[in-house]
């Protein structure tokens, strides 16, 4: 029976696990693992006994996946990780999602330069997935600020949904073997079309396994001359989108995360455009129970004032209890967790490194 709550922390100077029992009143800290080296992607796999991946990518000693079976308290490395040939021209820069396939062992990855890739035994062994890294697209495809990165994985059987920074929402129904540019409805507010076929700078999209044809996305917002295009869903398996951003403070922000026991719960972090910070220095995560229709500030427990952090793609996350608690890691080093679904807030850690992404699991 699962009794405790694993977090996974990735930072910018190593990965951390943080481990409660159900209660979550005292969370016991571990780490850092890969001492030094900024973590932007972890998995916690539990298809099998539970079992923890990482990334581990550092431009001066190479890129390195982490791996352990006792839920972080020592890690090593996969016997290898994702690689183009020798003969492409590229080179790997940063691993930025790690997935779960379909059989217990496969892996998906999605890379820096822009790129997805397949393992079939858990991580030691990689082919490139040519139909997306190879896109006819692709020679157009320009970096965001964060650079030139696959940085979202959904899967919903022979259907992959894939986030590209900047390249847009990318389409495959046959399981990876083609994909295509599914981006009506989403906006670009940095090129002269405002609603290119590909080129999109997505920050992140979700979906929950109860309304498989229904997905989220945080697209980059936060142009006065073309509002309402950072939060939008779609209700026809991504081919179109339509904004959700009413009533939002502000349209731009990084994550997307949806209620584990309910599709029409969701939870973002409006950010001003500009400066990447809380609106006012004045922190919130927004909530909506009727999948965008509405929106409520949760603050409670949270700095009122004077604080002027950023939330990154994957530094949001909710754990699978019947009453799920909300997480939430800042680019100043706080871990807060939001109970009963973000309804009141507290600091779990208050002086951790930098942390780009936050990972739940009940196991």
């Amino acid at each position: 029976m699962a009794d405790r709550v694993v977090l996974c922390i990735g930072t910018k100077k190593g990965l951390f696990v943080a481990e409660a029992s159900q209660s979550r009143r005292k969370f016991q800290l571990r780490g850092p693992f890969g001492s030094g080296v900024s973590v932007y992607s972890a998995l916690i796999d539990t298809r099998r006994s539970a079992r923890i991946y990482a990334s581990s990518c550092n431009a001066f000693f190479g890129m390195k996946i982490l791996t352990s079976t006792d839920l972080g308290t020592k890690f090593k490395e996969t016997k290898s990780t994702p690689a183009f040939p020798k003969e492409d021209g590229r080179a790997l820069a940063n691993i930025w999602s790690l997935e779960p396939g379909e059989d217990n062992k496969e892996l998906w990855a999605g890379v820096e330069p822009a790129a997805l890739f397949r393992s079939e035994d858990g991580g030691n062994s990689w082919e490139m997935i040519a139909g997306i890294s190879n896109h006819k697209h692709s020679k157009d495809w320009h970096p965001g600020a964060g650079g030139l990165c696959l940085h979202t994985i959904v899967r919903d059987g022979n259907r992959i949904h894939l986030g590209i920074s900047t390249g847009g929402h990318y389409l495959s129904e046959d399981g990876g073997q083609t994909f295509e540019a599914a981006n009506t409805g989403v906006g670009a507010g940095f090129v002269p079309n405002p609603y290119p076929e590909f080129g999109q700078c997505v920050h992140k999209i979700a979906r929950h396994p109860d309304a498989p044809g229904r997905l989220y996305m945080q697209n980059h917002g936060g142009w006065p001359d073309r509002p309402g295009i950072g939060v939008l869903r779609s209700d026809d398996y991504g081919h179109t989108w339509e904004s959700i951003a009413e009533g939002l403070p502000s349209d731009f922000g990084f994550p997307i995360v949806i209620h584990p026991h309910d599709p029409d719960t969701i939870y973002v972090v409006p950010l001003e455009p500009m400066t990447r910070t809380c609106p006012e220095g004045k922190p919130a995560i927004w909530r909506s129970t009727n999948g965008g229709r509405k929106w409520k500030r949760l603050t409670k427990g949270l700095p009122k004032q004077e604080s002027f952090f950023t939330v990154l793609r994957d530094g949001m996350t909710m754990d699978q209890l019947d009453s799920p608690a909300v997480y939430f890691g800042t680019t100043t080093g706080q871990l807060w967790m939001g109970h009963d679904g973000g309804d009141e807030w507290s600091c779990l850690f208050d002086s951790l490194p930098p942390i780009n992404c936050v990972k739940a699991a009940v196991v």
